[in-house]
């Protein structure tokens, strides 16, 4: 039976620390969970109200147990879907399971080994831009490796470079524009009135038509290319009926918005920890080096990288980059005896679950080893680095086969020089990295 009230944080609170919030408001919240306990409720003023929680128990209830009761927030199915359509991450209901059902298969294992040539040779190509013996932000880097990644993964060598730096601005323009939203809602009628809004949407049209494009050249040209766009445009509903065009560049628009800045992030974040444990990365070089002697194809030799795939994982966890899982329950809800009204806007902390005491040992601390040799299950009650239940990420399993031949390649070509400065974080609709300055020396 719910009897426990949840505690709040006053809107005088929110707005005195308005400020720190616009910049970062993770240590606001961070406060708040120490002050409140694992799930507290902010108020923000006008009646408006958002639980925020890092109770790992009530995560995997919203997510996975109960999931039939939790929708994803305004945040993806509103504010996102204005810029991106209505695609996998951002629909909900018959039309989100319809496309789950249709989309799946080409995110298969079998079907993603036939990527891995093309993905491995994007990486090789942004990685040789590496500037040696000076210090240089290295998230351009993969942020470029990575968008080039999804690109090449879905129209092969049919996209020229302009169309995908046009492309890669749109994406990129639109998330900031976004964050300007969510960050000053006060201000949303100005971003409407000075055309801010109107002019990123103008934008995204603009990137629709190029998709439109590439996507009738490759019909009429009747080649084919074994990529990513080819599965999507050969997947067919229950009824034997494709997918009609403007669902398809939404479906592509997303790959492109959740498919790059995710895993740029994480392989930024993965560099910085390496410049801090010198002796990690001499672990990796001796596995991929014995792993290149021992494999066949790019298949054989990621599964080869075990111990490489546990650092992606604890950096994963370390810096989670989708930090907030958001929810919001149809009807009225209870968990341990606390009352969820109905429509309750929640938001669930990853960063404060995956450092958490009570289930990681030495939490802040950089462990790759944590993961060694364990179940998958094991931490999956706490562990949510894709996200969990039915809406756990499409490409899971694309992002690490893409992120441990990227870091394999790394340290294959270079030695990342010392660095004990700490970690800066920018968190946006992701967690990205901050001045994220380091130095590469050729093996």
């Amino acid at each position: 039976m719910a009897n426990k009230k949840i505690p709040s944080v006053s809107a005088f609170r929110f707005l005195v620390h308005s400020v720190q919030i616009l910049k970062n408001p993770l240590p606001f919240h961070h406060e708040n969970f120490q002050r409140k306990g694992d799930t507290f409720r902010l108020k923000l003023g006008f009646g408006k109200s958002v639980i925020f929680s890092r109770d790992a128990g009530f995560a995997q209830y919203a997510l996975q147990k109960n999931q039939k009761n939790f929708t994803k927030s305004p945040i993806q199915t509103k504010d996102l879907s204005k810029y991106v359509g209505f695609g996998l991450l951002t629909s909900e209901g018959e039309l989100w399971q319809k496309q789950r059902k249709l989309i799946q298969p080409a995110f298969h294992k079998k079907q993603l080994t036939n990527l891995l040539d093309t993905i491995n040779l994007a990486i090789e190509t942004e990685l040789h831009k590496i500037e040696t013996n000076k210090s240089i932000d290295i998230f351009p880097i993969f942020n470029d490796l990575a968008f080039q990644t999804v690109v090449k993964s879905l129209f092969s060598s049919a996209v020229n470079s302009e169309e995908i730096n046009r492309l890669q601005h749109i994406t990129e323009s639109a998330q900031k524009m976004l964050v300007k939203e969510l960050r000053q809602p006060y201000l949303g009628w100005w971003f409407r009135l000075n055309g801010e809004i109107a002019k990123h949407v103008s934008e995204t049209e603009e990137a629709r038509d190029i998709l439109k494009k590439l996507v009738n050249d490759r019909k009429k040209s009747g080649k084919r290319e074994d990529d990513l766009l080819d599965m999507l445009l050969e997947a067919r509903y229950e009824d034997g009926s494709e997918m009609d065009e403007e669902q398809l560049i939404d479906e592509i628009l997303i790959l492109f918005t959740a498919g790059h800045e995710t895993t740029s992030n994480s392989l930024t974040f993965t560099s910085q920890l390496l410049a801090q444990n010198i002796e990690i990365q001499d672990k990796i070089f001796s596995e991929i080096s014995l792993a290149r002697e021992n494999s066949s194809n790019l298949m054989e030799f990621i599964k080869a990288c075990d111990f490489t795939k546990n650092v992606i994982e604890e950096s994963l966890r370390l810096y989670p980059p989708a930090y907030f899982i958001d929810r919001v329950n149809s009807t009225e809800d209870e968990f341990n005896g606390l009352r969820i009204p109905k429509n309750s806007s929640l938001l669930f902390s990853l960063l404060e679950i995956h450092t958490n005491p009570d289930f990681w040992e030495e939490p802040k601390k950089f462990k790759p080893e944590r993961f060694s040799g364990v179940s998958p299950y094991a931490f999956s009650s706490h562990y949510y680095p894709f996200g969990a239940g039915p809406r756990m990420c499409i490409g899971n399993n694309f992002a690490m086969y893409e992120m441990i031949l990227a870091v394999a390649k790394l340290i294959e070509m270079f030695k990342i020089s010392e660095k004990k400065s700490a970690i800066e974080i920018k968190p946006l609709i992701t967690l990205k990295p901050k001045d994220a300055f380091l130095e590469f020396v050729r093996r």
